[in-house]
């Protein structure tokens, strides 16, 4: 698969979201391909590529399009510091309309590549699992790593290719009640973007109430989540999970906005809480806490001072937790690359990941156990009332 090399210019981010021309790189029969434009930092050309397939759609690409810079400027730093042994390690993002068809399609395209290595960062949810499924069914085929993908959903049974890193849902939501438990919060309620996200998530959200304990009373799902915000009452619980992107959360809220109540709202690491506070979506009578599958991005980690550095060099945006999350799936891959004595191949790139070895990228801790998953760092901010981000 031969690919143009795109220099990438510095770009604010609300620009981009707004850019007619980046939506228009979405492509319903497959994945549109972009490389970036680390490639002729180090000297020669790539010793491999590694391939992101992200979900473009508008319900996703708030997800995506963080990640998707995050790892971008990774690989761009990365190739910048002399890449692997001297040669730049290409990346290959190929962005989709979130269709199953687009999926397979930017699949196929990444397997027919003979230079890939190895799938990293991959976003969102459904994407981690649809390339989990592809996978799978495809076998002991030429197998590609699965490194790090945005896979949210606890209920899977993981194979021999795939390496979570970051923490799932289960993981989220336990480290929200647990933080919550001191105040002696044992009911919850759950609101659901959709009902195709209560189809999705609901049997999963009951078995993991039931490992901890936790009465959920599911709210009734109205045409839109603002209507659903308009139909709380004094008999709903105070504190409410919500299932569901930015987007729709912001809806939420502009709903909770019109009528009483206290409530305090616990999102999943999908929501980008910077994105939210700037949509100005918040009431005074609504607190929103957002748990994050990453370090803080004020924290004083090399990896978390790494990503500030990389993203001020080649991006005009501020730092946000997907975008850091993208940051280190890319450098995790890295360093496993790096820590082959030969050139990579598919097959020894992940015979090295399969031996999941304790690594640590830059004071993020990546340890595996016997579930597969290294995935289970969890932190929060909160955007109060009044729009401030704490933590």
């Amino acid at each position: 698969m031969k690919q143009k090399t795109l220099t990438l210019l510095p770009i604010n981010r609300r620009q981009w979201l707004c850019s007619a021309s980046a939506l228009g790189l979405l492509v319903s029969q497959g994945g549109h391909a972009q490389t970036s434009g680390s490639a002729k930092a180090a000297s020669g050309s790539a010793i491999a590529s590694v391939a992101q397939i992200v979900d473009m759609s508008p319900e996703q690409q708030d997800v995506s399009r963080d990640l998707l810079v995050g790892t971008r400027a990774a690989w761009q730093d990365f190739n910048a510091k002399g890449g692997l042994r001297g040669r730049p390690v290409q990346h290959v993002a190929l962005e989709t309309d979130g269709s199953q068809a687009a999926l397979v399609a930017a699949w196929k395209t990444v397997r027919a590549d003979a230079n890939c290595v190895a799938l990293a960062g991959c976003a969102g949810n459904s994407v981690a699992l649809g390339l989990l499924d592809l996978q799978r069914k495809a076998g002991s085929d030429n197998p590609l790593a699965h490194v790090a993908p945005w896979l949210q959903s606890a209920d899977v049974v993981l194979d021999d290719a795939t390496f979570p890193v970051f923490a799932d849902r289960h993981a989220q939501i336990e480290h929200a009640v647990t933080a919550l438990s001191v105040a002696g919060v044992r009911e919850v309620g759950v609101v659901y973007a959709s009902r195709a996200a209560q189809t999705g998530n609901r049997a999963e959200l009951e078995r993991i109430s039931q490992g901890l304990k936790l009465q959920l009373q599911t709210i009734p799902t109205a045409n839109t989540v603002e209507q659903t915000a308009q139909t709380l009452g004094p008999k709903t619980p105070s504190m409410l999970l919500f299932i569901g992107g930015t987007p729709e959360l912001a809806q939420f809220l502009q709903g909770i906005k019109k009528q009483g109540g206290q409530r305090f709202v616990v999102a999943l690491a999908d929501v980008n809480l910077q994105t939210l506070a700037q949509l100005g979506s918040m009431g005074r009578n609504a607190s929103v806490v957002v748990t994050q599958a990453v370090p803080m991005v004020n924290a004083g980690l090399p990896v978390v001072r790494a990503y500030r550095d990389a993203l001020a060099r080649y991006y005009d945006e501020a730092p946000t937790p997907l975008g850091l999350a993208g940051f280190i799936a890319a450098r995790y891959t890295a360093q496993v690359l790096a820590s082959l004595d030969t050139a990579p191949t598919r097959q020894n790139v992940l015979a090295a990941f399969q031996r999941r070895n304790t690594m640590d990228v830059g004071g993020f801790q990546v340890q595996y156990d016997k579930n597969k998953r290294s995935g289970y760092f969890v932190t929060q901010s909160m955007l109060a009332s009044d729009g401030r981000v704490v933590g």
